[in-house]
């Protein structure tokens, strides 16, 4: 459904590049009809080598180029890029950001028109193609516009649709840095095996592959993750008694905990992000 879409990037540093390279590469859309802006033109010649799409440094052109333009850049700038490009919008357009901690609300009245927006939330593991995004949608955005931003996500990992923006902070408190948590598993995990002989780098390998063993039992039998551990767990044996370590130590109500404070941080720094949002863009008329 992308492949005669023209669609634009603002912004093309890492999250910009994985998103262009999940697309060329899985044949979802055509590099020629993928035009790509930054302020960083050796960035561009890069992904242009790299991936074989248009690039410019010209963020307007971008706009008036794309059907669908995904905005790419750091919060902090994206009120001064959208009104810079405000201009070449209008409905004929799907617009999505990536800007996190910046909602709807927000770029709607930076744009200071009636637009189809969508706000969208990848997290680091888009690099591997295995991102666990969400996808919030504004008033004036389609079934199809959804099904479109949908397939761009799909492109490096999955998506899920949030009907209400505000839960943006629930997910990003779960798998936004959720990848953060499990890095933190995997690395304790390695502790243990090499405390009890195991080589660094045997530790690792095991404490990773383990993981991503888990994860893809998980995916692929659609069991719920306790019948999986209860058949993992043998009477009197070795895992009931890890198992029984884990809950001692309070294993489950810590990863509930540092999901909700990094639910609330979110909450708190997405305030701040929309209060310094809306006094610029009262600045700047």
């Amino acid at each position: 459904m992308l492949l005669e879409k023209k669609i634009g990037f603002i912004g093309c540093g890492n999250m910009g590049e994985a998103l262009v390279s999940g697309l060329v590469l899985s044949g979802a859309a055509k590099p020629e009809n993928i035009i790509c802006s930054d302020i960083a033109e050796d960035l561009l010649e890069a992904v242009k080598k790299k991936y074989g799409v248009v690039v410019t440094t010209d963020n307007v052109e971008v706009a008036r180029a794309s059907e669908i333009i995904i905005y790419a850049t750091k919060p902090q700038i994206l009120g001064k890029v959208l009104k810079e490009t405000a201009p070449a919008l209008d409905t004929s357009k799907l617009i999505i950001s990536i800007a996190a901690g910046v909602p709807l609300a927000a770029i709607a009245s930076g744009l200071h028109k009636e637009l189809r927006l969508i706000r969208v939330m990848p997290n680091i593991c888009a690099f591997v193609k295995e991102s666990a995004t969400a996808i919030a949608a504004g008033d004036y955005a389609t079934k199809e516009d959804i099904k479109l931003a949908r397939a761009i996500f799909d492109s490096v990992g999955k998506t899920v649709f949030i009907q209400e923006n505000v839960l943006m902070d629930a997910f990003t408190g779960l798998s936004g840095s959720g990848p953060a948590y499990i890095f933190i598993i995997v690395d304790a995990l390695a502790d243990a095996g090499v405390k009890m002989g195991l080589s660094r780098k045997d530790a690792l390998f095991l404490s990773t592959q383990t993981v991503l063993g888990a994860a893809k039992l998980l995916m692929e039998s659609k069991e719920h993750p306790g019948q999986l551990k209860d058949r993992v767990a043998s009477p009197g044996g070795t895992a009931i008694a890890g198992i029984h370590t884990l809950e001692q130590g309070g294993l489950r109500t810590t990863l509930i905990n540092a999901v909700e404070a990094a639910a609330r941080r979110s909450k708190e720094l997405g305030d701040m992000m929309v209060k310094d949002f809306m006094e610029n863009n009262k600045k700047n008329g």
